[in-house]
């Protein structure tokens, strides 16, 4: 019950109690993640695919390095069209591809102990999601090949929405398909400072950047938190979890 004054007296303590219970509840334990060079090494992939393509065709070996170039940032079959060219290879634009998200899903790794703690996160309550910039095939194939597909709640890739990363949009989807929403918090882990950490926290989240090792870029507002790498990030959104804390605690995990 309330006293005159509106402030609850001892009569009112379990209905208090009530009240933080169901706010504790509604703390939204959502982490969506980029995929690339944050939960797998897609340059380590696409080293050891282009080498691999390039020894199978007979080609000079300079032409795995005009793969990669070509591939570095991102890679779409409109790329393979001018590969096919540059290369002077006969096979059609469509089965360069085929063979390339193949590869590419073979080669799919992730750090030892990530998927166990990604695992281990999932039991704790978390919604794990992923917000990746690229075609819906190659990386779901990625992701099916790493092991990981069955352990996110929900994935959107950037050509199913029609735009990349920094864009709400794909976090928002993202979000979505995992049954959360931005407006309800959460955490952004990748390792491009524009596009993912930028991108997150204008989309509302807490933001985790994975270095590799590399300092922060001068003149971009820091990240929450920075993480050597994914199983680090890992680790200390699972601490979060337990705590149940909606304020991270700022700086580099040790």
């Amino acid at each position: 019950m309330e006293n005159s004054k509106g402030n609850l007296t001892s009569g009112g303590i379990p209905r208090a109690c009530e009240l933080a219970s169901r706010i504790v509840q509604r703390v939204q334990l959502l982490a969506l993640f980029d995929l690339d060079n944050t939960l797998i090494d897609r340059q380590g992939a696409l080293h050891d695919w282009a080498c691999d393509f390039v020894s199978a065709r007979g080609l000079p070996v300079v032409a795995a390095r005009a793969i990669t170039d070509a591939l570095d940032a991102r890679a779409c079959p409109s790329d393979f069209a001018r590969i096919k060219v540059a290369l002077g290879l006969h096979d059609s634009v469509d089965s360069l591809w085929g063979a390339y998200v193949a590869g590419m899903a073979r080669r799919a790794r992730c750090q030892q102990g990530v998927r166990e703690g990604l695992w281990g996160m999932k039991a704790g309550g978390w919604a794990i999601g992923i917000a990746t910039n690229g075609a819906p095939d190659i990386q779901h194939a990625k992701l099916e090949g790493a092991g990981l597909a069955e352990l996110v709640d929900g994935v959107c890739a950037s050509g199913e929405v029609g735009t990349r990363k920094p864009d709400r949009a794909v976090f928002e989807e993202a979000a979505r398909r995992c049954g959360a929403r931005l407006e309800d918090g959460g955490w952004m882990v990748g390792d491009n400072p524009g596009i993912d950490v930028e991108g997150g926290r204008k989309a509302g989240l807490q933001t985790l950047w994975i270095s590799a090792g590399r300092q922060w870029p001068d003149g971009v507002d820091s990240p929450y938190v920075t993480a050597l790498n994914a199983l680090d990030a890992v680790r200390y959104l699972s601490r979060r979890g337990r705590s149940r804390s909606t304020r991270p605690s700022s700086g580099h995990i040790s």
